[in-house]
């Protein structure tokens, strides 16, 4: 009889590759929910036993929610974070006595500017004023300590008393209170500088000065929004033009008069060390709106540097003179110059004006105005004709970073009709700063689009919200002077325009995309720069610094422990910074910033714990 036939055994649901890959899915997913609850639990304060307590008692006040989103990062401030364990990135924790921190630079480096250093300037020659170009040290002779301040440092006057006051002891300089009293540039009262408003060209104030500019440029609507102020002294017309919605970028060589730029920045004002010389201003092509020299000392009739202006200002602007040659009919014995060498002057700076197709308005008493073309295309006709200047043929007309000047004309774009304005129209002040810039909406930059324009400024306007919590004293008017090291479009700066501050935005010069030219066709300001050297500026003249990915850029370029030391240098002692960047670079910075002695954290961004962009945070005022 045959044995019965074996019956199957039932399969092993866990040999099917579904169920195989459902259980390692639930174990992943719950591997995570933890890994979550734990992040959410650390904290990074930069010391090594700060975090257990904190931890526990917000526990008890927040229990954790792993399955909270991320956009409920806005609602509250994000606590400090500790990232060592979950990143690839391992520092060695130090304790804080044992941390070898930056030492005080002697007291004679109190007022140093590394670029414009008066002892290392006098191994260049004088002509041209090239020692007043910018020569900055090599690696091998930076220093590497802190800037200190003066004795008797004082926070300085809140904006807009700043305007008309400073300390004596945040500059400590009263040469101007004697060389320049007869001209009212500024006095010594107490322990304060006045600014009564005077200038060279306005002892009796600079109000009158500029009612009478104002007669001939459209100063009032909106028309008139970016000014270049040569030579600029103590700011006083630059602050004189704030009561129009216009921001001017004052500049002024380090030289005999002691501290102009320093004093400019000390009130509130923007203003930059910098000179014409040999070198391009570090501004793009079509910036200014408008250009002023005051009896700036420059040597127009050289032609070279009035090309220069030429090429800085947007088509359709202004050139305003006051001063030598002007007027010269009846000043030239105050001058102690003779009457036909100024005559003479004149002569020549009206040929050059000419052929640079400027056309001039107005000359009236002291002030003479010219106005650029919108176009050059009656000038190009006239061009073949005078055979000097001729158009630049090859160099890039935005570039401004170390680009020598060449004795050429730099052509504006093309147009399709004689009344057309090259480049494109800008929209008034204030619907300019949120308008496309003609630079996008003309898509002659690759990449760069109306959308992505409008999408940068909406991410801003969250960023700025963001930062608004974890910094409080951004919204309350503690701060004034600011720079956005690595810039883009100016989206920072825009964010902040409600608020009663100035940005300078910072192009990096080797950055993807050369967006300067965009920064101010909104209507701000800013300069090209390289952070691997000094900032063209004095110590202690910002009030907050931000950088958005500027130590991911530079970390292969140069030593950050250089960038970081400068922007120590040049910030307030009560001043901010914001570091925006990778998780694994902020760790690295707050490495370098606690040798410092800053009061630095790292916060989670406004996208949440589990974005590896992270924000270090610095407030000194704690």
């Amino acid at each position: 009889m045959a044995a019965p036939p074996l019956q199957a055994s039932a399969p092993n649901p866990l040999r099917r590759p579904i169920v195989r890959m459902f259980l390692v899915a639930v174990l992943c997913t719950l591997s995570y929910f933890l890994g979550s609850y734990s992040t959410h639990r650390g904290t990074y304060s930069g010391a090594s036993s700060s975090s257990s307590s904190s931890s526990s008692s917000l526990l008890q006040d927040h229990p954790p929610n792993c399955f909270q989103p991320n956009f409920t990062t806005h609602n509250r401030f994000s606590p400090p974070l500790h990232f060592e364990p979950h990143h690839t990135l391992t520092l060695p924790r130090e304790p804080q006595q044992n941390l070898q921190l930056f030492s005080f630079c002697a007291k004679k480096f109190t007022d140093y500017c590394p670029c414009q250093d008066p002892l290392r300037e006098r191994q260049f020659s004088g002509e041209r004023r090239l020692r007043k170009e910018r020569h900055c040290p090599g690696s091998s002779e930076r220093l590497r300590c802190l800037v200190p301040r003066p004795a008797g440092y004082r926070r300085p006057f809140p904006w807009p008393k700043s305007r008309d006051y400073a300390w004596f002891k945040n500059v400590p300089f009263p040469r101007l209170t004697e060389s320049k009293k007869s001209q009212n540039w500024i006095r010594l009262q107490g322990d304060q500088f006045v600014f009564p408003g005077g200038g060279t060209s306005f002892p009796k104030g600079v109000k009158g000065y500029v009612d009478e500019i104002k007669q001939i440029v459209p100063l009032k609507f909106g028309n008139i929004r970016t000014v270049l102020d040569t030579g600029c002294g103590v700011a006083s017309f630059g602050a004189s033009l704030m009561d129009y919605n216009i921001l001017t970028m004052s500049i002024a060589p380090r030289d005999s008069h002691e501290a102009q730029v320093q004093f400019a920045l000390e009130r509130g004002l923007p203003a930059m060390l910098g000179v014409l010389s040999n070198y391009r201003l570090p501004f793009p092509s079509r910036a200014f709106d408008m250009a002023h020299c005051s009896r700036c000392l420059v040597p127009w009739t050289d032609g070279l540097y009035l090309m220069e202006i030429d090429r800085i200002l947007r088509p359709g602007g202004y050139w305003v003179l006051s001063g030598p040659p002007i007027n010269w009919r009846v000043n030239y014995k105050g001058w102690e110059r003779p009457g036909k060498d100024l005559e003479n002057e004149q002569t020549s700076l009206e040929d050059l004006a000419r052929r640079l197709c400027w056309k001039k308005i107005a000359e009236r008493r002291s002030i003479a105005v010219w106005r650029k073309p919108t176009n050059h295309v009656h000038c190009i006709q006239k061009l073949k004709a005078w055979k000097s200047p001729q158009f630049c043929s090859t160099l890039d007309s935005d570039a401004g970073w170390y680009t020598k000047m060449d004795p050429c004309i730099s052509p504006l774009p093309q147009v399709k009709d004689v009344h057309d304005i090259s480049g494109g129209a800008l929209e008034k002040w204030p619907k300019r700063l949120n308008a496309a810039p003609p630079r996008i909406s003309s898509q002659t930059m690759d990449g760069i689009t109306v959308r992505t324009f409008n999408e940068d400024n909406q991410l801003w306007r969250r960023r700025i919200s963001y930062y608004g919590i974890i910094l409080k004293s951004l919204t309350n008017g503690k701060y004034r002077n600011v720079m956005d090291m690595n810039a883009g479009f100016g989206g920072f700066a825009a964010a902040l325009a409600k608020y009663p501050v100035w940005v300078i935005n910072v192009i990096p010069f080797d950055a993807k995309n050369n967006t300067l030219g965009i920064v101010y066709e909104r209507g701000l300001i800013g300069t090209y720069m390289n952070w691997c050297e000094a900032f063209s500026t004095y110590p202690r003249t910002y009030d907050l610094i931000h950088a958005n990915g500027v130590f991911s850029m530079y970390m292969e370029k140069c030593d950050i422990v250089d960038i970081l030391l400068e922007m120590y240098r040049i910030l307030r002692p009560d001043g901010a910074v914001i570091i925006r960047d990778h998780v694994d670079i902020l760790v690295k910075v707050k490495g370098i910033t606690d040798r410092m002695r800053w009061n630095a954290k790292i916060l989670h961004s406004e996208k949440g714990p589990f974005h590896s962009e992270k924000v270090l945070l610095v407030d000194n005022s704690e």
